[in-house]
């Protein structure tokens, strides 16, 4: 069975409805990732692992959905190349998608991240919508799926940063050609900024965070087999969550006397 939405029709979808399919929203941003990665990094890896995690969970069964391109990225724009939503927007955005789902008969929603800038937003609008549509909506960013297994495969940086070791080998694992390898040299190093002291959180501009290229890590280290090593750790946790009984379990009526 092909796990990717856009490449099913309408009959085949309604039937996977009807067998209590998952369908996965994956979600990035459209974004500066330094002078070597593409705007589009984090939407490109949010659906290549969706994709691989189905393909392990052919059993539950999980549909992945096209990636919602765009996020909360107010924070990038100082560089180009950023298109951006707020809020307000990406909540309506997600209501729309659970709304039209459920009016097709699916009763859950797994969200798959790849965007640090929207985590929180998220968080707060797969409980809103729980609330609403009385069924499980469920998010995880990417790099907390498998954060063991990442650290051990990257060796500059304990885990995921940005346009860094880690992306960058993601992507020379799942596409090296859209990877501007000229420039890795010009993205690494110097790129130190200021940051909320521990307890605090308030918002800084990439300029102010990474004010150089707009990188956090070092993406010279990067390598295939480290991309691959990830890809599979990642796609492997994830399929597990998805047949979790735990995560999947009908929300209860709190706003129901």
């Amino acid at each position: 069975m092909d796990v990717r939405w856009e490449r099913l029709t309408g009959p085949e979808l309604k039937a996977l409805a009807g067998r209590g399919a998952l369908p996965v929203l994956p979600i990035g941003s459209l974004e500066q990732h330094g002078p070597h990665l593409p705007v589009w990094t984090d939407s490109f890896i949010a659906h290549a692992l969706s994709v691989e995690a189905a393909k392990l969970a052919t059993d539950v069964p999980a549909i992945v959905l096209p990636p919602l391109w765009t996020g909360l990225s107010e924070h990038h724009l100082p560089f180009g190349g950023t298109i951006t939503l707020d809020h307000a927007t990406l909540h309506a955005v997600l209501r729309c998608v659970v709304r039209s789902l459920q009016a097709q008969g699916f009763t859950r929603l797994l969200i798959v991240n790849g965007h640090g800038g929207n985590i929180d937003p998220l968080n707060v609008s797969v409980r809103e919508l729980a609330h609403e549509f009385g069924m499980p909506v469920v998010v995880t960013t990417w790099p907390n799926v498998a954060p063991v297994e990442i650290a051990k495969a990257l060796t500059t940086q304990p885990g995921i940063m940005h346009a860094c070791e880690g992306e960058t080998a993601l992507w020379l694992a799942l596409d090296p050609g859209q990877v501007r390898h000229d420039k890795i040299e010009e993205a690494a190093g110097g790129n130190a900024g200021v940051q909320a002291p521990a307890g605090f959180s308030r918002f800084y501009s990439f300029a102010e965070r990474a004010p150089r290229t707009g990188v956090k890590g070092d993406p010279r280290a990067a390598t295939a087999e480290k991309g691959q090593a990830m890809i599979a750790a990642i796609a492997t946790n994830l399929a597990r969550a998805m047949r979790d009984p735990v995560l999947w379990s009908k929300p209860e009526k709190v706003w129901q006397a």
